[in-house]
C-alpha cells in the first residue's frame, strides 16, 4: 500500500465540511476496527481510512495547512499504514483509576512482546512492536504500543480464503485471546494481498 501524500489529504475548509456530514461513519469504522482484549486491552487496528483520518484531524485541531506541517503529520502516521503483508495495530493498555494503572503496567514489562495474532489452522505470529521507539523502563511498560503482524504468503492466502482470526496476549500477568469477529475480519481482509 503506498503511504498517504499531501495531496490526499483535504484542506482544512474542505475537511471541516467532510466532517459534518461523515462524522458518524468515520466513527463507525475506526469502531469496527477496534477489538477488545479482556476488560484493559484494546487492540486498534489501523488502515488507510483511519490513518487518513487521524492526520486530518490533527491537521485540523493544530491548524495545520503549511506544506512542511502536513508533512511531518504524513510522517509520523504513514508507518501505521498495512502494506499488504501485515496488519498494523495500537495496543491501547486501559486503567481509569491512576494507582491501579500505576501498579499494573508494572507488572505488564514486555506485554508488547506477547501479543499474538493466530490464523486458523497457522502458527500463532507475534507482534513486531515499537519499531520506533522503545516505549518501556525497567519500571515500567507504556500504556500505548503500535504493533506489527507480519504474515507469511501461506498465512495470507488462508486470510484470503476465509479462515478465523483470533488476537490475544499471553503474558503471564494478562492472559486474554478472542476471535475477531468476521465483519472486523472482512475489513482487515481487505489489506492482505496474497
Amino acid at each position: 500500500m503506498a503511504h498517504l501524500k499531501p495531496s490526499d489529504l483535504m484542506t482544512l475548509e474542505a475537511y471541516s465540511i467532510f466532517l459534518k456530514a461523515n462524522k458518524p461513519q468515520l466513527i463507525a469504522h475506526r469502531r469496527l476496527l477496534r477489538v477488545q482484549l479482556g476488560e484493559h486491552f484494546s487492540v486498534q487496528f489501523e488502515d488507510e481510512q483511519t490513518i487518513r483520518y487521524q492526520v486530518q484531524e490533527m491537521l485540523r485541531v493544530e491548524r495545520v495547512f503549511e506544506q512542511e506541517g502536513i508533512q511531518q503529520e504524513l510522517d509520523a502516521y504513514n508507518p501505521l499504514l498495512p502494506d499488504g503483508t501485515n496488519w498494523k495495530a495500537t495496543l491501547l493498555i486501559e486503567f481509569p483509576d491512576v494507582n491501579e494503572r500505576k501498579r499494573e503496567l508494572a507488572r505488564l514489562i514486555d506485554v508488547e512482546d506477547h501479543m499474538f495474532v493466530e490464523v486458523e489452522g497457522k502458527a500463532r505470529i507475534y507482534a513486531i512492536a515499537d519499531e520506533d521507539l522503545e516505549r518501556e523502563t525497567a519500571e515500567k511498560t507504556s500504556a500505548v504500543h503500535f504493533l506489527r503482524f507480519e504474515f507469511t504468503a501461506d498465512m495470507r492466502a488462508a486470510l484470503l480464503g476465509g479462515a478465523a482470526v483470533k488476537v490475544g496476549c499471553d503474558h503471564r500477568n494478562y492472559p486474554q485471546h478472542c476471535e475477531i469477529t468476521p465483519e472486523t475480519l472482512a475489513c482487515l481482509v481487505k489489506d492482505i494481498r496474497a
